[in-house]
């Protein structure tokens, strides 16, 4: 495909409006049409990034034929329906993680891609980091080899509120989101299926419905383990903080960024084209359009996580 590639984006809260400020960097692609439930909010954001369509329905933006890929940016509960929408109506999918909140959905999710050979893929932005791509590669060198990962995923969450302090529409969840960028990097970076996981969990809140702490442990087959600590109740630094111990280097990634285990910051611009996690990962997803493959964190590539994150959910369920 070398024509422009028209992109919907559905769903213009926090996360939305990073993709939005992420495709403007690259070249031969434009957002035609904008999706979100407040159509004057709506509205008001399209305008600024010179969107022409504005819908409160996704099925608006899928008529369009002009419309060749879509970013689903909505929320959690509404991922895996709205992924088979886009694919039965011809269009390639970007779904942000998670995938799905029930592995049954995820399965459906990855079936559909198979049957319609269309680009699927899910937003695990891990892997389009570029601190986490810098270990990445020092793993494919030979050069380091994970012994132990240790990931602290905190935030101050005990009313629905956004990345941006607006209040939400949907409760979130940290095992089948926060829990499911760890679980699928872990993987990944050790280069070996996750054998072992067991999870416990602190107290549900009585009116979000959730736990509010998490612990869950994982081991790969290659031995290499990870501990990984989840709350919604941490009133101090927020975000996902990520500790690679192994057996050459100790590196800390926060975000884009890393450093070494004596907290010195490391120089990663150098690692891919841009600094911005998201423009990576929405980079990938057009380069994979364009070249008719399959992308990196495509739906197929990332089920094995949610395998994993319903074997956890069965565990805490059963422990009541």
């Amino acid at each position: 495909m070398s024509k422009t590639i028209k992109v919907a984006l559905a769903g213009a809260g926090a996360f939305g409006i990073k993709h939005l400020d992420g495709i403007c960097n690259i070249d031969g692609v434009e957002v035609v049409s904008l999706v979100s439930r407040e159509l004057d909010k709506t509205r008001e954001t399209a305008a600024k990034y010179g969107i022409a369509h504005v819908s409160t329905e996704l099925a608006d933006s899928l008529a369009l034929s002009e419309v060749d890929a879509v970013i689903l940016c909505t929320p959690t509960q509404m991922h895996a329906a709205q992924a088979q929408a886009c694919l039965r109506a011809g269009k390639h999918v970007q779904v942000e993680i998670p995938l799905a909140d029930s592995l049954a959905d995820a399965q459906a999710v990855v079936a559909l891609q198979k049957q319609t050979g269309l680009v699927a893929m899910c937003g695990h932005t891990r892997r389009f980091n570029p601190s986490h791509q810098f270990v990445h590669k020092k793993i494919a060198e030979g050069e380091f080899n994970i012994q132990q990962m240790d990931v602290q995923t905190y935030f101050f969450r005990r009313t629905n509120m956004n990345a941006l302090g607006q209040a939400r529409s949907w409760t979130d969840h940290l095992l089948w989101h926060h829990a499911a960028h760890t679980v699928d990097l872990f993987a990944y970076q050790a280069g070996s299926p996750i054998v072992q996981a067991n999870a416990i969990q602190g107290p549900i809140h009585p009116t979000l419905g959730i736990a509010m702490d998490m612990s869950i442990q994982l081991k790969a087959a290659n031995g290499a383990i990870c501990t990984l600590s989840l709350s919604f109740n941490n009133d101090g630094p927020l975000g996902t903080f990520f500790r690679y111990i192994g057996d050459s280097a100790t590196y800390i990634a926060r975000y884009d960024d890393l450093f070494n285990g004596k907290d010195e910051k490391l120089d990663v611009s150098h690692v891919d084209v841009s600094m911005n996690g998201i423009e990576l990962q929405d980079r990938e997803f057009f380069a994979a359009i364009r070249e008719g493959r399959e992308p990196n964190a495509s739906v197929a590539q990332v089920l094995p996580c949610y395998e994993v994150l319903h074997k956890l959910e069965q565990q805490l369920q059963a422990a009541g």
